[in-house]
């Protein structure tokens, strides 16, 4: 086998910082490979003409063309779920090939097997990349373990998953990805096959000089599977639990027949954003898929929120911020008020919006005020500092002589549940 490595300049690294074994490439039985030098920055219109050409081409015509123009300086990323179709193509090429993935710590033991599988399966060394210790560290004494569930999921995935991922493309000219179309139409609709990498750069740094391939970005996911039954190779046993897209063990769950399988990832957040960050440069930007400061999706146009309104009934009182700065001020209240704290495009406060508008109807000659407060985007802040604000919806009673609201703790939201509830404190 022609050694890939000496044929490159001295200037081609690893993807990791440690010495790459010689081993780490899949093995050959007789095929060579010239690999053409690269300039020192690609050009984003030839690539954008080569994303035309492949467009209706197979995932293998697209991964042998693009160990073919990169050879050692390209590395698929490996995520443990339906990834192993990637390597399946590139061992199918008959080409080297190099294989990375990010180690966040938080990952299932059944992702760590397979990947020791998947090792054994086609001879590989996976390349593994690791957070920073200090970093991890300073986030965990500062938030705990599971701050994602209050604060959304970005800072978490920038630590653990974004910053190991750009310390891992520093050391290539390019990566092959399982980016899919079908895997979040809101967010990836307008993936390419082969495009200059909009937001990582490669080794010689500066935005144009990594190149992102995306092989199966045309491929619907069932047709994925039928490959991966066809070949007979190893996958995730979590994909027989239910499991479709897989993630840290925290922030993933099963899904449901007939459930996108996005469903099943930061399941507590707006479902229009799904992302951690590492293709940020592949989301279609639109209103939908703005972030707001939480890590979920919120549209704005000029800093008003454009969605429907959610919780609408003539016997809800819609209270503005002083209106609730007013309230919350009262020490002697002539009735009590329930709140509730919600954004129109949290699915959570769309799950409860019937069981709460029948609240408001059946307390709606009670004496007790039924409310709610937008409390997203601007409002954020001051409802998480002045009004116990963790995620959405949070549910406050206002008693009659207590200036100090309480917090509804149950998940349950049903209208027994909430009724029972103001019974016990009016």
């Amino acid at each position: 086998m022609v050694n890939l490595s000496s044929q490159r300049r001295c200037a081609v690294r690893p993807v990791n910082a440690e010495p790459k074994r010689n081993d780490s490439m899949v093995p050959q039985a007789a095929a060579t490979t010239v690999v053409p030098e690269m300039s020192e920055k690609v050009e984003a219109e030839d690539y954008e003409r080569l994303a035309k050409e492949l467009e209706k081409a197979s995932p293998l015509e697209i991964i042998d063309k693009a160990l073919e123009k990169f050879g050692n300086d390209i590395a698929i990323a490996f995520s443990g779920a339906e990834d192993v179709a990637l390597i399946e193509y590139a061992k199918l090429t008959g080409r080297p090939f190099r294989v990375f993935s990010l180690d966040t710590g938080r990952l299932n033991p059944e992702t760590y097997q397979f990947f020791d599988q998947v090792e054994k399966h086609y001879g590989v060394h996976i390349e593994y990349m690791f957070p920073d210790a200090v970093e991890v560290q300073a986030l965990v004494r500062s938030k705990g373990l599971f701050s994602f569930y209050e604060d959304g999921h970005q800072e978490c995935c920038r630590v653990r998953k974004v910053r190991p991922l750009r310390r891992a493309l520093k050391g290539l000219r390019a990566w092959i990805t399982g980016q899919r179309k079908d895997q979040s139409p809101g967010t990836r609709s307008e993936i390419p096959v082969v495009q200059v990498d909009p937001v990582f750069e490669g080794i010689d740094g500066g935005i144009g000089s990594l190149v992102k391939w995306n092989p199966v970005a045309n491929v619907d996911g069932k047709d994925i599977w039928n490959f991966l039954r066809a070949m007979n190779v190893p996958v995730n046993s979590l994909h027989s639990q239910g499991y479709v897209s897989i993630g840290c063990e925290p922030c993933t769950r099963p899904v449901l027949p007939g459930q996108h399988e996005r469903e099943g990832r930061w399941w507590w957040e707006d479902a229009k954003a799904k992302e951690c960050g590492l293709h940020k440069g592949n989301l279609k930007q639109n209103g939908a898929a703005h972030l707001n400061g939480n890590g979920n999706g919120a549209a704005y146009a000029n800093g008003t929120a454009t969605e429907s309104d959610i919780f609408n009934s003539q016997n809800l009182v819609t209270l503005s911020r002083p209106g609730i700065e007013n309230l919350a001020k009262l020490e002697d209240r002539r009735e009590p008020w329930i709140v509730v704290l919600y954004a129109p495009w949290c699915r959570f406060c769309q799950a409860m919006e019937a069981s709460y508008v029948e609240l408001a109807d059946k307390l709606a000659a009670s004496g007790v005020k039924v409310g709610k407060f937008r409390a997203d985007g601007d409002q954020k802040e001051y409802a998480k500092k002045e009004l116990q604000l963790g995620s959405f919806p949070t549910i406050l009673f206002f008693p009659k002589h207590s200036s100090k609201p309480i917090k509804y703790p149950s998940e349950k939201r049903d209208v027994d549940s909430l009724m029972a509830f103001v019974n016990a404190l009016r």
